[in-house]
């Protein structure tokens, strides 16, 4: 436990990527497998169940720091990180720990899942007694469900490859579904990782995906920045859910680019694609798709929040598996092939086995697929993705921009919003009101009763600077403190854009957005000039009327 809280610390402290990638080469030349199977799990994105909510965590601290209340959130605001807060507070320990990782995990934390809440804290209590500091600030950031780090999946897959002397991209490879849920961490799961002699995966193992790009250059520069459009495959960008189809072994895996395996959740997928043959591996976007046309992503979110899917929302959300690539063909792979050779071997899939496969789009210049890129909403997709003909296909984003994949989306919708409500970040913004809610109003200018309706949250899109500036006007204009929420005095606009648009009877509004972030601080605007809520209806009335009135290909 105290090594890995170590290499936690020095991870989280460091921002230099070749001093993370050394501290976990030493850690994995130490730690036996038991241990490094945990820590590969927990630094690669595996997420701790919450044995612990915050409210019970924040009574423990309370009670056994002996602080106020009041003290103890003061201190929460000024550190903004609960674990941290509650590490720094405790007392000292008063009897040393010698337990390994694997011991703490599975014989401490683990059995705590599903126990009451009393008997949660009571052995909570005891556990602090024989740490110190870093390896409380572990424990209470495993014990809370909340535990993240800066280094990226990439970043372990590079310091496994090292340490091993394996290619990163077999590393890569077998990484995929290392941090599945259903499946612990163990010394056979870790070893095989790191096992030079091995060159098999498993039946349902997929690929790492291959990530693209946003593309954000004016269209007149595409030319000289990427050269002729006729070098590069079109396609619609589709909002699903992007996921590989492994057909081995007369089964069928499907795999979420978050490399959970979701087959459970799509049976109608799996069930089309027995006439795939096997040692095929596709890679694609998982749609709802009725009338001829994919249906917004609020649908998809259905399939996805549940493991069973009932029969009323299969008949509610149907869905299918839009092909895009082919990454194996009769067991070879075929990763290393150019994009036109790939798309060339799709299509023969495609036309032999009944496939469903995004449509080629053409183009003489791209000023002419700009045009059909304006098309995207009626048509219920993003934009588009470009993909040049001779590109491979690799491991996630790189950075090779004549030869990359691009995704080209079409502009957000926005609206300029009031800023009404506030938070604290988290990490380095943990000192700042970083955290907005924004509202419109209810009615138009000068209609009586007008009010302020809060419609999303948005946190992304301003500079250091600005959020220092809006920080510091937010402490000005503080009208309540709820918790570490403040509600201010309405003085500043903000233009929100959004990805989508749809009804949401959960929120007041009667609106829900996607991806909202801030484009710009409207300091031209006064917040009696922001957008009303009928402004929002007719943004999801034109959305409405363009999925219900085009046909996609």
């Amino acid at each position: 436990m105290r090594r890995f809280a170590r290499l936690f610390n020095e991870l989280d402290t460091s921002t230099s990527t070749r001093s993370k990638v050394d501290a976990l080469k030493r850690y994995l030349a130490i730690a036996d497998a038991a241990d490094a199977a945990w820590a590969v799990y927990f630094l690669a994105g595996g997420k701790p169940r919450q044995a612990i909510n915050s409210r019970v965590l924040r009574e423990f601290a309370i009670g056994a720091s002996g602080l106020p209340e009041w003290l103890f959130e003061e201190s929460y605001q000024a550190v903004g990180d609960l674990a941290e807060t509650i590490a720094l507070l405790l007392p000292p320990p008063i009897r040393a720990s010698g337990g390994t990782l694997t011991f703490w995990i599975e014989e401490r934390l683990l059995p705590l899942r599903g126990r009451a809440p009393a008997d949660v804290l009571a052995a909570l209590r005891d556990y602090v007694e024989e740490l110190d500091t870093p390896e409380r600030f572990l424990l209470i950031k495993l014990i809370g469900g909340g535990f993240r780090v800066g280094v990226s999946k990439l970043l372990v897959t590079r310091a496994l490859a090292e340490h091993s002397g394996i290619d990163a991209k077999l590393v890569a490879q077998r990484m995929i579904g290392y941090t599945d849920v259903t499946l612990a961490p163990t010394s056979e799961r870790y070893l095989s990782l790191i096992d030079a002699g091995q060159h098999v995966v498993a039946d349902g193992h997929p690929y790492p995906f291959f990530l693209a790009h946003s593309l954000t250059l004016p269209v007149e520069r595409f030319e000289q920045e990427l050269g002729a459009a006729a070098r590069w495959l079109i396609e619609w960008k589709y909002d699903g859910i992007r996921a590989q189809l492994v057909r081995r072994a007369g089964k069928a895996w499907l795999w979420s680019r978050g490399e959970e395996l979701i087959t459970e959740r799509f049976p109608e997928i799996v069930e089309c694609s027995r006439s795939v043959p096997d040692g095929t591996v596709l890679d694609g976007e998982i749609l709802v798709w009725r009338d001829e046309r994919p249906q917004p992503f609020a649908l998809l979110q259905k399939r996805v929040t549940r493991k069973t899917v009932p029969a009323q929302v299969l008949r509610e959300a149907p869905a299918l598996f839009m092909a895009y690539d082919v990454l194996e063909a009769g067991g070879e792979d075929l990763r290393l092939r150019p994009q036109s050779e790939r798309r060339a071997a799709l299509e023969r899939l495609g036309a032999a086995h009944d496939l469903l496969t995004s449509p080629r789009l053409t183009g003489e210049s791209w000023e002419q697929l700009a045009l059909l890129r304006e098309q995207s909403r009626d048509r219920g997709v993003e934009g588009l993705m470009i993909k040049h003909l001779d590109s491979t296909y690799r491991v996630g984003r790189t950075k090779e921009a004549t030869t990359n994949w691009w995704k080209w989306k079409i502009d957000p919708y926005a609206v300029d919003a009031v800023l009404v409500y506030a938070q604290r970040g988290h990490g380095r913004r943990a000192s700042l009101y970083s955290d907005y809610t924004f509202a419109v109003w209810a009615s138009e200018l000068g209609m009586p009763g007008r009010a302020l309706v809060p419609f999303t949250k948005a946190y992304s899109g301003l500079t250091d600077e600005e959020l220092r500036k809006v920080d510091a006007a937010i402490r000005r204009t503080t009208i309540e403190k709820f918790g570490p929420v403040r509600s201010v005095t309405p003085t500043m606009v903000f233009e929100i854009g959004f990805e989508g648009i749809a009804r949401s009877p959960r929120h007041k509004s009667g609106i829900a957005v996607r991806f909202p972030r801030m484009l710009r601080w409207r300091h031209d605007k006064p917040i009696d000039e922001a957008d009303t809520l009928s402004t929002l209806q007719a943004l999801l009335r034109s959305a409405d009327g363009a999925r219900a009135g085009y046909k996609a290909p």
